[in-house]
């Protein structure tokens, strides 16, 4: 079985470094904490389809972009 938080963690950190964005950046554009960002980021937490909507838009990218194993 897949691990979905860290292909999710990885791709929104690679999108979001490719984007030139900060951690508090995407948390502000996405209007979610920044703890949970990193949290996110790390694998640690398992964010909703609709945090995984709004991280997407602010990244200007496709929710499922964020799903996609590498």
């Amino acid at each position: 079985m897949d691990d979905w938080r860290g292909i999710v963690g990885k791709n929104v950190r690679r999108f979001r470094q490719h984007a030139d964005m900060t951690q508090e950046q995407l948390a502000f554009a996405a209007e979610i904490d920044l703890t949970y960002v990193g949290g996110i980021e790390r694998g640690k937490r398992n964010p909703s389809v609709l945090v995984l909507v709004r991280i997407a838009t602010a990244l200007g990218t496709k929710p499922a972009e964020l799903l996609q194993p590498e």
